[in-house]
């Protein structure tokens, strides 16, 4: 009966998504959402000796339609890169054009734990309501298609260079503006 059950237990989610949420910003709605993992014997060794490991986080919004397939409204990705520089023996963890600087892997690890203020939906644009429900779904996922070649090609098919979490949905409630105070009126 083990048998059985030991293949779908080798292809579970290495990355667990806890507690995702889309909040209201100044420039319109942010994601926030904590990701549970370890690096494994593997992509810690390879990241000490200088590979740059690259982790993507994607969302996604759609609208449900009764008529057709749902309606994907929003579909943003942001990438990290963590590595580790041997001169000044610092991890550092870039994303865009920011960077910052760790004394140890485990302090890069836990900003890399928690995504906060990521804005997934500009205040310019017409596609979402505000007061809305939409399905919501993000993941966090090791991308080894930045890898250098020879990585890649050890990576493919092999569990140590696999890490993921599945798509973490849930229906989101976009929050309505808060209108600003009023100054009291003069009598």
């Amino acid at each position: 009966m083990l048998l059985v059950f030991l293949p779908a237990l080798a292809w579970t989610a290495e990355i667990e998504v806890r507690e995702p949420q889309i909040t209201l910003s100044e420039d319109g709605y942010a994601l926030a959402a904590d990701f549970r993992f370890d690096l494994n014997s593997r992509l810690e060794e390879a990241v000490n000796r200088g590979v740059v490991l690259y982790f993507v986080a994607d969302f996604e919004l759609t609208r449900e339609r009764w008529y057709w397939l749902d309606e994907k409204l929003v579909s943003r990705s942001l990438t990290y890169r963590l590595s580790y520089h041997a001169l000044t023996r610092q991890y550092r963890l870039s994303t865009g054009g920011l960077h910052q600087s760790f004394e140890t892997l485990n302090e890069a690890l836990r900003v890399l734990r928690r995504l906060r203020n990521w804005q997934v939906i500009d205040k310019d644009e017409k596609i979402v309501v505000p007061g809305g429900t939409y399905q919501a779904a993000v993941r966090l996922r090791l991308d080894f298609n930045q890898l250098p070649r020879p990585f890649q090609i050890s990576a493919l098919g092999n569990k140590d260079w696999s890490l993921a979490s599945d798509w973490k949905t849930w229906l989101a409630t976009l929050p309505l503006p808060q209108p600003l105070p009023q100054p009291p009126e003069d009598k």
